[in-house]
């Protein structure tokens, strides 16, 4: 059954042309994720969608009769109301079910009414309404009903968007970024419920574990034609390697096409019958193509960062509260050269404020914070860049220089910088304040990565960026010789670039876990049922860590602790590559490639195997 209907719709802004022509449809239990990169027009489209916009030309079409909801990046709400004022001021037909019921009730001599009433509440289930939209704000963490919208946070307004939207029930949602502002309890209860709930969904996100778990259908929009993929985000990878591997092939045959063809342009033919007008519009035709330019160029960066000393930083008895509220408890950890920490906890628990004490912009109530002398952080907040009036791209960078240097005596220009950013030249002359959200944040990046820091402190640095800027991030994040320091929802991201996790868990209690963000998942979802308490939090859980610290040195401690993240790190890489052995198609010269990749890989594996049991054996003793 289709419910919306895409024809052919356009859309510039001045000389800008984000795109045109395009046509898609989502039919019943289609969940969409529409994936492109920042500044070619995803919000726009869900503007149009919505009808806050109106394309330039072309049509969008909704089947009759269908309930449809939209959760928008910048949700608008009456700032007068209550949160619960909010919800049920809401164009929701089961509140004038609810509402037509409580009339009946009150003339119970109308028998044909009520029972008219009672059988509407039958029909649309709306006896639990009101359990219903509490255990959803419950869930969103907007627990006071009573609280004024005007009070609420930006995040929290986003929160409440998405209440109204999961509420009414729609036949389709459509979303944007649903899991930004949400923590990663919240967005694994998310993904459960659309699991669980029988809608239809169109989205715009960069969460690939959700889109991963939730989206059974792909939209790419690239170079202004879309690509449809039936199937979740692993297949979408996987497919759109094959499709860009057969354009580089076609690109190939229409270059040697091509010079063939100008050399016959060349000879400028005099007769010029049907059939040579027709070569010469064949031409253009391959000159066209031929000169088309893919822009994903990854970022590449040796940037001339300053070696760090012994000392680097140390956490010493730091205590630090707010009121009755206690965010550290006398923490102590020092921090060792190429530690990768990520940071999780749920909204509240002090991470923000750990990053103001760690970078020494605010003061521990007791203990003390020490720097070494060598450290020059980079920070990368969630408040984006400062944008000032008719400031251009290209001038955000020359104000740290017109030469960046690098490694080795070498230095590039700030405009072959920008490029490196994927700013194209034409970009880098935009004004500031017309970019996306997206290229905003990836700007911002830009200027904290030049500055050539040492110890990089990321402040959910994955929101509003698309999929190819977070994969080109992760890349140079791998690379980055120095400390970093990450809080971000994003799992997939926290899974590839951390190598432990400080889990904030709440009145001062932070937990040093060994292994990424799903290791921790399938940790605790291990773990026995805890009862919720203010008593002494999962002491029994974390025997480990009091264990290990009893029996081994400090670095022996982190040793196995990395040993037993790399080793599952390792076994899925293995069971990757004995999953492309069952290719049929594979040649010779492949299957030698892969053998020799696992053979190496089966080596690293029995090496650290040796060397975990070393150190087990001393907790034995």
């Amino acid at each position: 059954m289709n419910y919306l209907t895409v024809e052919n719709i356009s859309k510039s802004y001045g000389e800008l042309t984000l795109f045109e022509d395009l046509s898609f449809s989502v039919h019943k239990d289609q969940k969409i994720a529409f994936v492109a990169k920042n500044g070619t027009g995803k919000t726009s489209i869900l503007n149009i969608l919505s009808a806050e916009d109106t394309p330039d030309s072309g049509h969008v079409i909704y089947r009759k009769d269908i309930k449809v909801s939209f959760l928008s990046q910048d949700p608008k709400f009456d700032t007068t109301l209550s949160i619960e004022e909010t919800i049920l001021a809401s164009e929701n037909p089961i509140l004038e079910v609810i509402t037509d019921y409580e009339k009946a009730l009150l003339n119970p001599e109308d028998t044909e009414t009520y029972q008219k009433a009672f059988d509407a509440m039958e029909h649309h289930q709306a006896w639990d309404f009101e359990t219903l939209y509490k255990q959803i704000l419950f869930k969103l963490k907007l627990e006071n009903l009573s609280q004024k919208v005007s009070t609420l946070s930006g995040g929290q307004k986003k929160r409440l968007a998405l209440a109204n939207a999961l509420i009414n029930k729609p036949d389709l949602l459509i979303l944007d970024e649903p899991t930004n502002h949400l923590d990663l309890e919240m967005i694994e209860w998310l993904e459960a419920f659309f699991a669980k709930e029988n809608m239809t969904l169109f989205m715009v996100t960069h969460d690939r574990y959700f889109l991963e778990r939730v989206c059974n259908e792909i939209i790419e929009l690239d170079q202004g034609k879309l690509y449809p993929y039936k199937g979740n985000y692993s297949y979408y990878l996987e497919k759109r390697a094959e499709r860009k591997e057969r354009e580089a092939a076609e690109a190939g045959k229409t270059k040697q096409l091509f010079k063939k063809e100008l050399e016959w342009m060349r000879r400028q033919p005099k007769a010029r019958t049907t059939k040579s007008k027709s070569r010469i519009d064949d031409f253009f035709e391959i000159k066209h193509k031929v000169h088309q330019r893919r822009t994903e160029h990854e970022i590449q960066l040796e940037l001339n960062m300053e070696r760090l000393g012994s000392k680097i930083l140390e956490f010493h008895k730091v205590s630090k509260a707010f009121k009755d509220k206690t965010i550290l408890n006398g923490f102590e950890y020092t921090f060792k050269k190429g530690e990768r920490v990520g940071i999780i906890g749920k909204n509240g628990t002090g991470k923000t404020t750990f990053l103001n004490l760690l970078t020494q912009s605010l003061a521990p109530d007791a203990g003390k914070v020490i720097k070494g002398d060598t450290v020059k952080f980079g920070y990368y907040t969630q408040h984006g860049i400062t944008i000032k009036p008719e400031q251009k791209v290209i001038d955000v960078i020359k104000a740290f220089g017109d030469y960046i240097p690098l490694k080795k005596g070498r230095q590039i220009s700030a405009q072959q910088l920008l490029e490196r950013f994927l700013f194209s030249r034409k970009k880098q002359y935009d004004y500031v304040e017309k970019l996306s959200g997206g290229e905003r944040k990836r700007l911002y990046l830009c200027t904290v990565l030049i500055q050539n820091p040492n110890f990089l402190i990321l402040d959910e640095p994955t929101n509003d960026l698309d999929i190819v800027t977070l994969n080109v991030l992760e890349s140079f994040l791998l690379d980055f010789p120095g400390c970093i320091i990450v809080v971000s929802h994003d799992r997939y991201f926290m899974d590839k670039v951390i190598d432990h996790l400080f889990v904030f868990r709440g009145n001062g209690v932070i937990e040093d876990f060994p292994g990424s963000y799903t290791d921790f998942r399938v940790y605790e979802d291990s773990q026995p049922a805890v009862s919720n308490t203010n008593d002494t939090p999962k002491k029994e859980k974390n025997a480990w860590k009091q264990n290990t610290a009893s029996k081994l040195s400090y670095n022996e401690e982190k040793e196995l602790k990395n040993i037993e993240s790399k080793l599952k790190s390792l076994a899925y890489d293995k069971k990757a590559l004995e999953d492309k052995f069952n290719n049929p198609d594979l040649t010779q010269e492949t299957i030698k490639e892969l053998s020799d990749e696992l053979q190496d890989i089966i080596d690293l594996i029995e090496l650290k195997e040796e060397r975990w049991f070393e150190l087990s054996a001393k907790l034995e003793d």
